[in-house]
């Protein structure tokens, strides 16, 4: 847990319910932190396995709103240890994200790899860009094997990241990541079944 992160998401409000509730004293210790962290390899290998992630803005009625976004694994890139970047692929048209941005650009990423029961949030700023009238970030960002429309880049500057204990996520899988499980499943039925049948041949 970094103190930037801490810093940035403990309020005064927040501070009095640690005092309230007896974890002020420890945290206390990571006051004061304003440089921006930097993503380590760590992070980047993370973020560059992930086929999905949650992205909550903030709109002008003070609204939070959360947004899931996939794509192909590794869709979310990691730049620079600054510098996240994504192609917004097409989806409902209601834009109500990437409308958030044009008022408030703070941004919150949720990334989950529930398998290995791993979280990382990631606190940022973000903004929309014409990816027509950037070629070089577009190169970046578009993966020419996903056939979904992109419509723009979201560009995200990090503030800070928290890893989270694997406290409580509930391990699941995707398809690809069971289906070598079930092919040899199936391959080893598919032996027992024969060698019934030869049994039964032979009785």
């Amino acid at each position: 847990m970094t103190s930037r992160f801490l810093n940035l998401v403990f309020s005064p409000s927040v501070k009095e319910a640690q005092q309230r509730y007896g974890s002020r004293e420890a945290y206390s210790r990571r006051d004061g932190a304003t440089e921006p962290d930097q993503l380590t390899e760590n992070e980047a290998q993370f973020i560059a396995t992930r086929d999905s992630m949650y992205m909550a803005s903030i709109g002008a009625n003070g609204w939070p709103y959360i947004q899931h976004r996939g794509g192909p694994p590794g869709f979310i890139k990691v730049l620079n240890a600054l510098l996240l970047g994504i192609a917004d692929f097409r989806g409902n048209r209601q834009y109500v994200s990437v409308g958030n941005l044009a008022d408030d650009n703070r941004v919150a990423l949720f990334l989950m790899d529930y398998p290995r029961r791993a979280r990382l949030k990631i606190l940022g700023r973000a903004r929309a860009v014409d990816l027509a009238q950037a070629s070089d970030l577009a190169s970046a960002l578009i993966d020419p094997g996903y056939g979904a429309k992109v419509e723009r880049g979201i560009v995200i500057d990090v503030e800070a990241f928290d890893w989270n204990c694997p406290q409580h996520i509930t391990p699941r899988y995707t398809l690809a990541e069971i289906e070598p499980s079930i092919a040899a499943l199936k391959a080893r039925i598919a032996e027992l079944e024969a060698e019934v049948a030869k049994n039964r041949a032979m009785a």
